[in-house]
């Protein structure tokens, strides 16, 4: 991470239905973003074409797929994945040891990012999935299994983050979806936080969607979450 470009510090959620849509967001916004992420609409929509894309643009791609299966198929998955030259790769904390060791063996040069806890979920939603303790616990237990099976980076709200950053400490690459600027509406986000509270939280990376897909302007809202995480970099 360059603390000299917030860029560097933020990934932009491609939640979008065609590739053309994808390239325009990314052509509007290139020069405040320096990763943009590639998920499970765009991907099912493209395919390896979203991925292309980003890395037409000269930015990094983090391929959002959540993978969660057995252990042959994660490692092989994986693998493929990282074949694409991604930057970063995300796996379901919840997919168990041996799924994340797999993966992990066969990520090449791309980044694992294991999630812990959907930001939209609440104490409720777990405890109706099974998961006791409140977020903060089950995100603690699902990176502690990732990092035994050698998983180094971690998707986390913002709101874990802190508490993560101090047991995993700085080798430990924490990436914060549901980001909202001040203000802003959280949609269907339950944790949220702003670019300056994540970053202050220990965050490496900033996931933003909405705020910059939806908006009037997205060029000028990349601009100000840029902004703000400039602020927070200051000293």
């Amino acid at each position: 991470m360059d603390d000299n470009d917030p860029g560097s510090r933020i990934a932009l959620a491609l939640d979008v239905p065609t590739l053309d849509s994808a390239k325009a967001l990314i052509d509007r916004t290139r020069e405040h973003i320096g990763t943009f992420k590639v998920g499970l609409e765009l991907y099912t929509a493209v395919g390896p074409a979203a991925v292309e894309a980003v890395h037409a643009a000269g930015a990094k791609c983090c391929l959002d797929l959540k993978l969660h299966d057995i252990p042959a198929t994660m490692g092989r998955s994986v693998a493929r994945a990282a074949c694409m030259g991604v930057a970063y790769l995300t796996v379901h904390g919840l997919a168990g040891l041996d799924s994340l060791r797999q993966a992990s063996d066969n990520a090449g040069s791309a980044r694992l990012l294991a999630v812990t806890v959907l930001t939209s979920l609440d104490e409720a939603a777990l405890q109706a999935i099974g998961l006791s303790g409140g977020p903060q616990s089950a995100a603690d237990r699902l990176a502690k299994l990732a990092w035994d099976a050698g998983v180094r980076g971690f998707v986390t709200s913002a709101h874990e983050c802190a508490a993560l950053r101090e047991a995993l400490g700085p080798d430990a690459f924490l990436v914060t979806p549901g980001i909202r600027p001040a203000g802003s509406d959280v949609g269907d986000q339950k944790r949220v936080m702003t670019p300056r509270d994540a970053i202050k939280a220990g965050a490496d990376l900033l996931v933003v969607g909405r705020p910059i897909r939806d908006a009037n302007n997205p060029t000028e809202a990349a601009a100000e979450i840029a902004r703000q995480v400039q602020l927070a970099l200051s000293p």
